[in-house]
């Protein structure tokens, strides 16, 4: 069985394009979790603390299906209509996830 992955981090928009691209990221979510069954979950928030920054969480079956994502129809739509938002700073990374446990 392949490995989890998942993709965690932040990024940061000029504070008058944060809104705009968090509405772009809800909508690929939504499409993301209804059309892909390689996610497993995906979450783009707003930093109730910061005004420019989006806080990024996925979790994908394996990296096959990650790639896959960016491949899909909607996430080439979100990657136009966020063409113009201007982006400020970013760190998002993949990890590789070999187990896991409930935590009690």
């Amino acid at each position: 069985m392949a490995e989890e992955i998942i993709v965690a981090g932040w990024m940061d928009y000029e504070p008058a394009d944060r809104d705009t691209m968090l509405g772009h990221l809800v909508e690929a979510g939504r499409r993301t979790r209804e059309e892909e069954p390689g996610c497993l979950d995906y979450a783009m928030t707003a930093d109730p603390a910061d005004e420019r920054r989006i806080r990024v969480y996925e979790r994908w079956v394996s990296q096959q299906a990650l790639d896959e994502h960016f491949a899909t129809a909607h996430i080439k739509a979100f990657r136009a209509a966020a063409a113009g938002l201007i982006r400020v700073g970013v760190s998002v990374q993949t990890f590789s996830v070999a187990g896991a446990r409930v935590m009690r």
